[in-house]
């Protein structure tokens, strides 16, 4: 049973469709880590370009959709309500598969550091239990 759902993560995260880019919350401890679930779909608008003939999930929408599970983690704090989180970085990504339609995306990010307004969050994405993507992403939180 998720945690959070579609409608509750709309209330947390300012993304809406077609660039929101998780479907429900699996686990959460606000303001330390989120696991998120992604149910890929043929019908992803992203598919109809990337690539035709050989439907892959771009790389960069797999850091997205970690990142929006780290904002989930972050903004889930009672302090943050409200707040947005926006990109600082992204560290040492490493994609170790792909991400096909029928896939189910599982996305876990762990905050490991936060000065002030900016945090950093370790992030691991994976298909059956394997890893498909790693990265550290930085974050700044704004109004």
């Amino acid at each position: 049973m998720s945690v959070l759902t579609t409608k509750e993560i709309l209330e947390i995260i300012p993304h809406r469709h077609p660039f929101m880019l998780i479907d429900t919350i699996e686990e959460l401890e606000p303001g330390v880590k989120a696991v998120g679930k992604k149910c890929v779909s043929f019908n992803e608008p992203f598919f109809a370009g990337h690539f035709p003939t050989e439907p892959v999930m771009p790389g960069v929408l797999i850091i997205e959709a970690l990142a929006q599970v780290g904002a989930v983690a972050i903004l889930s704090m009672s302090e943050n309500k409200g707040k947005i989180a926006y990109f600082g970085g992204i560290k040492e990504a490493r994609f170790k598969g792909m991400v096909k339609p029928g896939d189910v995306l599982m996305l876990e990010t762990e905050i490991i550091r936060v000065k002030g307004p900016v945090g950093v969050g370790k992030a691991n994405a994976y298909v059956d239990g394997k890893l498909v993507c790693k990265a550290e992403l930085t974050f700044a939180l704004g109004n």
